[in-house]
């Protein structure tokens, strides 16, 4: 998802959706509104105060928290080599944690001094500590894996520079060697969704890169997510194909998969520029995406590392849809951390779901809830 791969040079990602600006204006001006209502949200409800929320993260993972802080403080590329060696085959979770350390290196180098080129041609590695990594463990597939991506946050940063194309072919170079340093790894090819897509590659290359994943990682929904974006109206497909794609991985997801919450991403991807119909969030459509939403939270691990994703997605239908206290359930369960779709496509995430926020808070309390009523956060 893009919002994914761009969080932290964007600060605010496959391949996943795009808002359009005249949206995010839109629901803005609404969820500003509802700001005012609720102009104390915290009160009562243990919500985390809007200038300590998390825009890195779409939910809490401590250990990568850790490494993240300790090469700030020492620039040194060994603890993220050592969370990825740790993260092991969990894929889910490594391909989550390669794209917030090349956010966090994408991030270290837009506030770098030193100009571009410096280090004697071609596309810098970003963040001192990347570019050391890179250097001294060249076979490091998780270092590759994270420069791969790093190189594609840095394209999608000015997708209409002259640069763009010459730095996805670099990507795409970088990521075979990724896959060459890990053979059995689908991180590479995930990433490399990304790079088809802004390289236009055909669907029949496409679907070809996309059966290298499948192969590896069948029930990724990390990997879905990525591939969405290819079959969306705004790249190289239709609503028809975006929608078939997810129908077709949700129908054949096996027990505890996630997989069931991909049509939710693929409505949230073809919703109206201007809505003119009066209930459309009530529609049977949206109906349905929401339920297959729900099932698959209630099926999958609670730990699923892309849950969380899932969860800010519902927030955003849910409080538009007027069903107030099934958004303030998912609230509670994903509340601190706001690194996902939607918020991520706005210019201040923690903003956009503050705003959010207050408006599910708002319709609870009309509605009659209290904060009194209200559980306690999981782990309060």
């Amino acid at each position: 998802m893009d919002a994914l791969l761009v969080l932290f040079a964007a600060l605010a990602m496959g391949g996943v959706i795009f808002l359009p600006w005249m949206r995010r204006r839109r629901a803005g001006s609404q969820a500003r509104q509802g700001l005012v209502v609720a102009s104390d949200p915290m009160a009562g409800y243990d919500f985390v105060p809007l200038d300590e929320l998390d825009v890195r993260l779409p939910g809490p993972d401590q250990e990568l928290e850790d490494a993240l802080a300790e090469m700030r403080r020492t620039h040194d590329w060994r603890p993220a080599a050592a969370l990825l060696r740790s993260t092991g085959d969990d894929w889910e979770r490594r391909w989550q944690r390669v794209q917030t350390l090349a956010g966090a290196a994408a991030f270290e180098l837009a506030h770098e001094a030193a100009p571009a080129g410096a280090d004697g041609g071609g596309h810098r590695v970003g963040g001192i500590w990347l570019r050391t990594w890179r250097n001294e463990a060249p076979k490091d597939p998780g270092g590759a894996q994270t420069h791969a991506q790093f190189l594609v946050l840095q394209a999608l940063r000015d997708p209409g520079s002259q640069d763009f194309r010459m730095i996805l072919e670099e990507a795409r170079t970088v990521c075979h060697e990724a896959a060459l340093l890990a053979p059995g790894s689908p991180v590479p090819y995930i990433t490399e969704l990304a790079v088809a897509r802004g390289l236009h590659d055909r669907p029949a290359d496409y679907e070809e890169l996309w059966s290298k994943v499948v192969q590896r990682a069948p029930q990724h929904m990390g990997a879905h997510l990525a591939a969405l974006p290819y079959w969306s109206r705004k790249w190289h497909g239709s609503r028809e194909q975006a929608e078939e794609f997810c129908e077709r991985a949700a129908a054949g997801a096996p027990p505890k998969s996630l997989l069931p919450a991909l049509p939710l991403f693929a409505v949230y991807e073809h919703l109206p520029e201007a809505n003119m119909v009066r209930g459309l969030y009530q529609s049977v459509v949206i109906e349905r995406a929401i339920e297959g939403a729900h099932f698959a939270l209630r099926e999958a691990p609670a730990d699923h590392p892309m849950a969380p994703h899932v969860r800010h997605l519902l927030v955003w239908f849910l409080v538009r849809a007027e069903r107030y206290a099934e958004a303030m359930e998912q609230l509670r369960q994903v509340d601190g951390h706001v690194g996902a779709v939607p918020w991520s496509y706005g210019h201040n995430p923690a903003a956009e779901y503050a705003a959010y926020r207050a408006l599910a808070i708002a319709g609870w309390e009309q509605l009659g809830g209290t904060s009194a009523g209200f559980p306690r956060k999981p782990g309060q």
